[in-house]
């Protein structure tokens, strides 16, 4: 999705005084017509390009580490070196280029090719069942690795695999194409030998290491990935099942929303979740007057705390939103909202965006260990052979707590899926990696590292207000997430003192408050 940039800074090509770039530091130029990120990290010169594959972050912006370097939106890692994406959710390496020192300068020289992996031919066919972020990136991250096998990636949702938190955001306001969603073409599978079937998966018989379909046909496998992902939570109250009443999850939901709200005059969206506020905004954008119920006091205080919760409700209201606190829906008439409390608000178009529910079922019927989510271990494996789980569906040990948890986030789903494809092929990588989200509002992006279904204290640092700001949340001395405004690189360096295990520097980014 990264469009084409302003040539800026040094022709690199024409030289650059080498004492002009010190270590750990990143210079922006061009070469050949292109945007060319220079770095120096342990006395060794880099050049690669200098936008991120995912959104078109400018790298420069973002943390240098070691031989890799770190997008500054939504935290992909990129390799020196080779250019490949290390995390996602970036998909397509950058650009390397060659580079020379001669006469006290350096030139950056024309681009290098890639390396072609080496060919992995065994197991000798992979089942992905589930076409989203977690299963897509898999398959895609088999290629890569050089797997020639075949891949079956079973899709349900009658579309291609899709960019989809773009479906609540920008997509949804109409300020994105639909050339945007679609993260990959039909010829791109064609081309990748990527087998990508519409179809549901009615069975999985690990026994006997195969799936069956809704057409009764049955596909075998030597390893299995289950990235079934979750549903959307439709309440259930007398008129939840109404035409004007939706939930949002698929491409299909979003466009059918849109639709509707080309109509509508007044929406009521149940629930003040990231998913529910960010409909909200996407809804005003489109000019639709907007209220939001939830039973709770602050919009996502139960995640960002009160500060940053009540920030985020005057952000929305300065757009028009307005807020049913406090309260429940009774009942769903064709034109409005009934309350607990029998007051009612007018409504054309109602959006529940309560949640989702993670979808186990075809892992239950399997016997799979299921408990609030499918079991795995560090490595994503489930309790039979063979078989592992990734994204929204996956119970997972957190790697600094050693606690299971289960986080349904678009990042946390692509990075797994890399390393299930990883472990399918039997290399045995943990998946360790802090989680991480971002939600869009209007002009302002909330980022967010870590796990904290609960904690003793929050530490702010800045003003929520003015967008500027990080929110610790603590037990103890331990920090167990942090939530930033408009501090990417603050966000960047959490990131990386957490795997590090480096308390010192987290509270340094956000001290303790007196």
């Amino acid at each position: 999705m990264a469009s084409n940039q302003e040539l800026t800074g040094p022709d690199l090509s024409q030289g650059l005084d080498a004492t002009s770039l010190a270590e750990g530091q990143m210079l922006v130029g061009h070469a050949n017509g292109e945007a060319v990120l220079l770095a120096r990290s342990a006395n060794q010169v880099f050049a690669v390009g200098a936008h991120c594959t995912h959104y078109g972050a400018p790298l420069a912006e973002g943390l240098l580490v070691g031989d890799t370097v770190r997008c500054p939106y939504h935290h992909a890692c990129f390799s020196l070196t080779s250019g490949e994406v290390l995390r996602a959710p970036a998909r397509d390496p950058i650009a390397c280029y060659l580079v020379e020192q001669r006469g006290g300068k350096l030139y950056v020289l024309g681009k290098q090719a890639a390396a072609p992996a080496s060919a992995i031919t065994k197991p000798n066919a992979i089942v992905i069942v589930g076409a989203g972020a977690a299963g897509n990136s898999a398959a895609e991250k088999l290629r890569r690795e050089g797997y020639t096998g075949k891949i079956t990636l079973l899709g349900a949702e009658g579309a291609l695999p899709v960019d989809r938190p773009n479906l609540s955001k920008d997509y949804l306001a109409g300020t994105a194409p639909d050339e945007w969603i679609p993260l990959r073409s039909e010829e791109f599978y064609r081309e990748q030998r990527i087998e990508l079937v519409q179809t549901k998966v009615n069975s999985l018989d690990p026994s006997s290491k195969s799936v069956t379909l809704s057409d009764g046909s049955r596909i075998d496998y030597d390893a299995l990935l289950l990235a079934t992902g979750a549903a959307a939570i439709r309440l259930n109250i007398p008129g939840g099942g109404l035409p004007h009443v939706y939930t949002l999850r698929t491409l299909a939901d979003s466009r059918t929303i849109i639709a509707a709200s080309a109509k509508a005059q007044r929406a009521v969206l149940i629930g003040a979740g990231f998913i529910g506020l960010e409909v909200a905004a996407s809804l005003r954008a489109r000019g639709v007057e907007v209220t939001v119920v939830a039973p709770d006091s602050v919009p996502l205080g139960r995640v960002l705390g009160e500060a940053l919760g009540h920030s985020v409700q005057k952000l929305h209201e300065a757009h028009g939103v307005r807020f049913r606190l406090g309260a429940r829906p009774k009942a769903i008439t064709a034109q409005s909202v009934v309350l607990e409390d029998n007051s009612e608000l007018a409504a054309d178009l109602v959006v529940f965006g309560v949640g989702v529910r993670p979808a186990t079922e075809l892992a239950e019927s399997a016997g799979l260990a299921v408990d609030r989510g499918v079991l795995v271990d560090q490595y994503l494996r489930t309790s039979a052979a063979d078989v592992y789980a990734a994204g929204d569906i996956a119970r997972f040990p957190d790697a600094r707590t050693g606690q299971p948890i289960r986080v349904e986030h678009w990042v946390v789903a692509t990075r797994q899926g890399e390393i299930a494809a990883l472990n399918l092929l039997g290399q045995k990588q943990r998946y360790d990696a802090v989680p991480f989200f971002w939600s869009a509002h209007y002009d302002c992006t909330i980022s967010y590292l870590g796990h904290a279904e609960n904690w003793e204290r929050i530490d702010l640092a800045g003003d929520p207000n003015a967008r500027d700001c990080a929110v610790a949340f603590r037990s103890g001395d331990r920090t167990l997430a942090l939530a930033t405004i408009g501090r990417d690189r603050a966000s960047l360096e959490a990131e990386l003192a957490m795997e590090r295990g480096d308390e010192a520097a987290l509270h340094e980014l956000v001290p303790r408050a007196t």
